[in-house]
């Protein structure tokens, strides 16, 4: 079989160039790759120079990922269709590891971890950990970020995610009036419509370079809380599920919770319990970054980086939960 490795991007980044060097070292040399700029103008010499012996450059013009990856299908001549992102890079047996689960024709797509890079600065490293955790990745699951059993799935995010292309058309490709999210909407009609099934391996892995705390970190939250509160509504059998909606219960009793304790005082003891609780949830998974890191800083920044995630998360849920529609 033959792969299509598809990165959509807006410039030419060190990351792009990282990537396609690990691209370079695949195990398995079945493959081609699709590079999906905003403009014509890249690099070309360095992408020479990695040596790839099919690469197509496919300006798209500035337009979202999603439809960024829907136009390098159309020019992809592989019969695996294999989605990362630009500031991330596989494990040299990344294709060769998912292509025996092809053979299944039930199987219409392979997925596995996103690892946060030893390289990443602190800040970085503080963000992987908060989606590492399961009190920072909640709904999501920390085998999203670390590796873990193998298992199916119905839902998974395109950053690490291979799929028959002959699949990936039948189900209409993404849709690309969501970003993020059309990942979510691909593999629910995959799994519910086309009733094919979705395969997790460890050792489909990828390193993933994290978006750093603070800011950056929570924007990108802030477009999954809203995505999937939205989807909570449109796509309840992947999106509304126990996981996805604790931040906002969280966020509820806070305030709620507050304000009825300052009326009844007979309640203060149950609000100020629940909160000693959630504080020593947080401390532990604070302690457990310093084992795992022998850096304070970094799990401090986690535990700082896990409480406001919780707070952007749970106030913007429902606000994309009831929203009729969502820009990209």
């Amino acid at each position: 079989m033959k792969f299509s490795i598809i990165i959509p991007f807006q410039e030419p980044s060190e990351y792009l160039y990282e990537c396609l060097d690990y691209i370079q070292r695949q195990s398995y040399t079945n493959y081609e790759v699709i590079l999906l700029p905003d403009r014509q103008k890249i690099q070309m010499l360095k992408l020479v120079q990695h040596d790839i012996s099919s690469v197509k450059v496919i300006p798209t013009g500035q337009v979202g990922p999603a439809e960024k990856r829907d136009r390098g299908i159309h020019k992809a001549t592989g019969e695996i269709l294999a989605f990362i992102d630009d500031d991330a890079y596989p494990d040299k047996d990344w294709l060769k590891n998912a292509l025996k689960y092809f053979i299944d024709p039930e199987i219409s797509a392979v997925c596995g971890p996103g690892v946060t890079p030893s390289s990443d600065d602190i800040f970085q490293q503080a963000s992987g950990w908060v989606n590492a955790l399961w009190l920072g990745s909640g709904g999501a699951g920390t085998y999203r970020f670390t590796p873990q059993e193998r298992r199916f799935v119905d839902d998974y995010p395109s950053m690490n995610f291979l799929v028959r292309k002959e699949d990936f058309e039948k189900a209409g490709g993404f849709d690309t009036h969501f970003w993020p999210g059309e990942d979510t909407k691909l593999c629910h009609d995959l799994v519910y419509i086309l009733k094919k099934k979705i395969i997790y391996d460890p050792k489909v892995l990828v390193f993933h370079h994290r978006k750093p705390l603070f800011l950056p970190h929570l924007r990108q939250i802030s477009r999954y809380a809203l995505h999937r509160g939205h989807f909570a509504r449109i796509l309840p059998a992947t999106s509304f599920r126990i996981g996805y909606l604790i931040p906002t219960f969280f966020v509820l009793f806070l305030t709620v919770g507050f304000l009825i304790s300052l009326n009844f005082i007979a309640l203060l003891p149950l609000y100020l319990g629940v909160i000693i609780l959630y504080l020593g949830l947080l401390t532990g998974n604070i302690f457990y970054v310093i084992l795992k890191t022998r850096s304070i800083l970094i799990a401090v920044l986690s535990g700082c980086g896990i409480v406001l995630t919780h707070v952007i998360y749970g106030l913007l849920f429902p606000i994309g939960f009831l929203k009729k529609s969502l820009k990209q």
